[in-house]
Protein backbone atom coordinates (compact mmCIF):
# COMPACT_ATOMS: atom_id res chain seq x y z
CA UNK A 1 0.00 0.00 0.00
CA UNK A 2 1.08 3.18 -1.17
CA UNK A 3 0.55 6.64 1.63
CA UNK A 4 0.24 9.90 -0.13
CA UNK A 5 2.45 12.94 2.31
CA UNK A 6 1.28 16.26 2.09
CA UNK A 7 4.32 18.75 2.55
CA UNK A 8 2.35 21.75 3.35
CA UNK A 9 0.28 20.28 6.08
CA UNK A 10 2.92 17.79 7.13
CA UNK A 11 0.80 14.98 7.14
CA UNK A 12 -0.13 11.80 4.92
CA UNK A 13 -3.18 12.03 2.82
CA UNK A 14 -5.59 9.75 3.81
CA UNK A 15 -6.51 7.02 0.99
CA UNK A 16 -9.65 6.66 -1.03
CA UNK A 17 -11.38 3.86 0.56
CA UNK A 18 -13.46 2.27 -1.86
CA UNK A 19 -16.97 -0.36 -1.11
CA UNK A 20 -14.98 -3.24 -2.56
CA UNK A 21 -12.08 -2.89 -0.47
CA UNK A 22 -13.82 -2.22 2.72
CA UNK A 23 -15.87 -5.29 2.14
CA UNK A 24 -12.84 -7.46 1.27
CA UNK A 25 -11.26 -6.07 4.72
CA UNK A 26 -14.60 -6.93 6.56
CA UNK A 27 -14.24 -10.72 4.82
CA UNK A 28 -10.47 -10.86 5.79
CA UNK A 29 -10.89 -10.48 9.60
CA UNK A 30 -14.75 -11.84 9.95
CA UNK A 31 -13.68 -15.23 8.50
CA UNK A 32 -10.46 -15.71 11.26
CA UNK A 33 -13.39 -14.69 13.92
CA UNK A 34 -15.91 -16.65 12.69
CA UNK A 35 -13.99 -19.78 12.61
CA UNK A 36 -13.18 -19.01 16.23
CA UNK A 37 -16.26 -18.99 17.05
CA UNK A 38 -17.13 -22.00 15.48
CA UNK A 39 -13.88 -23.71 17.54
CA UNK A 40 -14.82 -22.01 21.00
CA UNK A 41 -18.50 -23.55 20.33
CA UNK A 42 -17.45 -26.97 19.37
CA UNK A 43 -14.72 -26.91 22.04
CA UNK A 44 -17.59 -25.93 24.72
CA UNK A 45 -19.77 -28.86 23.20
CA UNK A 46 -17.32 -31.67 23.60
CA UNK A 47 -16.78 -30.05 27.24
CA UNK A 48 -19.87 -30.43 28.08
CA UNK A 49 -20.15 -33.94 26.97
CA UNK A 50 -17.26 -34.96 28.12
CA UNK A 51 -17.95 -34.13 31.59
CA UNK A 52 -21.69 -35.38 31.30
CA UNK A 53 -20.13 -39.02 29.64
CA UNK A 54 -17.74 -38.69 32.38
CA UNK A 55 -21.16 -38.76 35.18
CA UNK A 56 -22.46 -41.03 33.45
CA UNK A 57 -19.79 -43.50 33.63
CA UNK A 58 -19.47 -42.55 37.40
CA UNK A 59 -23.16 -43.55 37.80
CA UNK A 60 -22.36 -46.87 35.95
CA UNK A 61 -19.70 -48.06 37.87
CA UNK A 62 -21.46 -46.52 40.83
CA UNK A 63 -24.58 -49.36 39.62
CA UNK A 64 -21.95 -52.03 38.86
CA UNK A 65 -19.89 -52.14 42.48
CA UNK A 66 -23.91 -51.62 43.89
CA UNK A 67 -24.76 -55.03 41.84
CA UNK A 68 -21.28 -56.36 42.67
CA UNK A 69 -22.22 -56.18 46.02
CA UNK A 70 -25.89 -57.97 45.34
CA UNK A 71 -24.63 -60.82 43.67
CA UNK A 72 -21.85 -61.30 46.33
CA UNK A 73 -24.39 -61.49 48.69
CA UNK A 74 -27.04 -63.61 46.59
CA UNK A 75 -23.70 -66.27 46.38
CA UNK A 76 -23.31 -65.80 49.82
CA UNK A 77 -27.09 -66.54 50.85
CA UNK A 78 -27.19 -69.72 48.36
CA UNK A 79 -24.14 -71.21 49.75
CA UNK A 80 -25.51 -70.70 53.27
CA UNK A 81 -28.59 -72.50 51.85
CA UNK A 82 -26.44 -75.28 50.28
CA UNK A 83 -24.73 -76.03 53.40
CA UNK A 84 -27.98 -75.58 55.24
CA UNK A 85 -29.78 -78.62 52.56
CA UNK A 86 -26.46 -80.62 52.99
CA UNK A 87 -27.36 -81.03 57.22
CA UNK A 88 -31.25 -81.11 56.88
CA UNK A 89 -30.05 -84.49 54.38
CA UNK A 90 -27.53 -85.92 56.61
CA UNK A 91 -29.52 -85.29 59.59
CA UNK A 92 -32.70 -87.18 57.35
CA UNK A 93 -30.33 -90.01 56.63
CA UNK A 94 -29.18 -90.18 59.80
CA UNK A 95 -33.17 -90.25 61.34
CA UNK A 96 -33.82 -93.11 58.64
CA UNK A 97 -30.90 -95.17 59.63
CA UNK A 98 -31.62 -95.08 63.41
CA UNK A 99 -35.27 -95.56 62.54
CA UNK A 100 -34.14 -99.03 60.51
CA UNK A 101 -32.06 -99.98 63.49
CA UNK A 102 -34.37 -99.42 66.09
CA UNK A 103 -36.54 -103.18 65.91
CA UNK A 104 -32.75 -104.53 65.32
CA UNK A 105 -31.77 -103.32 68.64
CA UNK A 106 -35.06 -104.04 70.23
CA UNK A 107 -34.68 -107.69 69.23
CA UNK A 108 -31.48 -107.91 70.62
CA UNK A 109 -32.80 -106.87 73.94
CA UNK A 110 -35.39 -109.28 73.82
CA UNK A 111 -33.47 -112.08 72.92
CA UNK A 112 -30.48 -112.10 74.93
CA UNK A 113 -29.96 -114.60 78.00
CA UNK A 114 -30.10 -113.83 80.99
CA UNK A 115 -26.95 -115.55 81.70
CA UNK A 116 -24.76 -113.16 79.65
CA UNK A 117 -24.60 -109.19 79.34
CA UNK A 118 -24.02 -106.61 76.18
CA UNK A 119 -21.46 -104.58 76.95
CA UNK A 120 -20.21 -103.13 73.56
CA UNK A 121 -22.17 -102.62 70.47
CA UNK A 122 -21.12 -101.15 67.09
CA UNK A 123 -22.36 -100.55 64.04
CA UNK A 124 -20.01 -100.58 60.68
CA UNK A 125 -20.49 -100.45 56.92
CA UNK A 126 -18.41 -101.18 54.24
CA UNK A 127 -18.74 -101.74 50.56
CA UNK A 128 -18.53 -104.29 48.08
CA UNK A 129 -19.03 -104.92 44.42
CA UNK A 130 -21.72 -107.18 42.85
CA UNK A 131 -22.42 -107.68 39.15
CA UNK A 132 -26.45 -107.61 38.18
CA UNK A 133 -28.12 -108.15 35.10
CA UNK A 134 -26.78 -111.05 32.40
CA UNK A 135 -29.21 -113.30 33.23
CA UNK A 136 -30.18 -113.61 29.24
CA UNK A 137 -29.09 -112.40 26.19
CA UNK A 138 -31.04 -109.15 26.03
CA UNK A 139 -29.70 -107.97 29.37
CA UNK A 140 -26.26 -106.58 29.80
CA UNK A 141 -24.30 -107.50 32.93
CA UNK A 142 -23.26 -104.36 35.49
CA UNK A 143 -21.08 -104.10 38.57
CA UNK A 144 -22.57 -101.97 40.93
CA UNK A 145 -21.31 -101.09 44.50
CA UNK A 146 -23.35 -101.71 47.12
CA UNK A 147 -22.99 -101.08 51.21
CA UNK A 148 -23.20 -104.04 53.43
CA UNK A 149 -23.59 -103.53 57.38
CA UNK A 150 -22.28 -104.81 60.54
CA UNK A 151 -23.06 -105.09 63.84
CA UNK A 152 -20.56 -105.97 66.49
CA UNK A 153 -21.51 -106.94 70.18
CA UNK A 154 -19.54 -107.56 72.90
CA UNK A 155 -21.48 -110.31 75.18
CA UNK A 156 -19.48 -111.39 78.50
CA UNK A 157 -20.58 -114.69 80.97
CA UNK A 158 -19.75 -115.61 84.33
CA UNK A 159 -17.86 -118.86 82.94
CA UNK A 160 -16.79 -120.38 79.54
CA UNK A 161 -19.15 -123.28 80.13
CA UNK A 162 -22.00 -121.35 80.48
CA UNK A 163 -21.11 -118.69 78.21
CA UNK A 164 -20.35 -121.17 75.68
CA UNK A 165 -24.45 -121.92 75.64
CA UNK A 166 -26.15 -119.00 76.16
CA UNK A 167 -23.90 -117.70 73.69
CA UNK A 168 -25.05 -120.20 70.88
CA UNK A 169 -28.56 -119.98 72.06
CA UNK A 170 -28.61 -116.56 71.72
CA UNK A 171 -27.44 -116.73 68.41
CA UNK A 172 -29.80 -119.31 67.08
CA UNK A 173 -32.44 -116.74 68.83
CA UNK A 174 -31.35 -114.03 66.59
CA UNK A 175 -31.11 -116.05 62.81
CA UNK A 176 -34.80 -117.38 63.27
CA UNK A 177 -35.75 -114.21 64.41
CA UNK A 178 -38.76 -112.72 61.88
CA UNK A 179 -36.83 -109.30 62.24
CA UNK A 180 -33.41 -109.83 62.12
CA UNK A 181 -33.63 -113.82 59.97
CA UNK A 182 -34.17 -111.93 56.81
CA UNK A 183 -31.83 -109.59 56.56
CA UNK A 184 -28.62 -111.47 57.93
CA UNK A 185 -25.72 -113.27 56.38
CA UNK A 186 -23.36 -114.65 58.94
CA UNK A 187 -23.44 -114.46 62.71
CA UNK A 188 -19.44 -114.94 63.01
CA UNK A 189 -18.30 -115.84 66.95
CA UNK A 190 -15.09 -115.51 68.82
CA UNK A 191 -14.16 -115.34 72.39
CA UNK A 192 -11.24 -114.47 75.01
CA UNK A 193 -10.81 -114.36 78.39
CA UNK A 194 -11.07 -110.63 79.67
CA UNK A 195 -11.65 -109.02 82.89
CA UNK A 196 -14.96 -107.26 83.97
CA UNK A 197 -15.17 -105.36 87.15
CA UNK A 198 -12.09 -106.81 89.01
CA UNK A 199 -12.57 -110.46 87.87
CA UNK A 200 -12.30 -112.93 84.91
CA UNK A 201 -15.25 -113.21 82.65
CA UNK A 202 -15.46 -114.70 79.33
CA UNK A 203 -15.95 -112.72 76.53
CA UNK A 204 -17.68 -113.28 72.97
CA UNK A 205 -17.39 -111.35 69.59
CA UNK A 206 -21.00 -111.28 67.87
CA UNK A 207 -20.30 -110.18 64.77
CA UNK A 208 -23.30 -109.98 62.49
CA UNK A 209 -23.19 -109.57 58.56
CA UNK A 210 -26.18 -108.17 56.74
CA UNK A 211 -27.12 -109.17 53.26
CA UNK A 212 -25.95 -106.37 50.33
CA UNK A 213 -28.66 -103.93 50.42
CA UNK A 214 -29.19 -104.13 46.61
Amino acid sequence: MIFRIDLLKGRGIPAKTRPVGLAITSVTFAVPVIIAIAMLGSYLHDRITISVQRQATANYEEKIDELFDAVEVCKSFEKTRDIINDCLSEVSSSIIRHTQWSPVLATIAKNIPDSAALTGLEVRRHFVKRRTGGEDAAAEAAEITVPVNRLQMDVIANSRWDGDGAVRDFRERLRFSSILGPKLEDIRVSQKTDTFNGRDVVSYKMDCIFKPEL
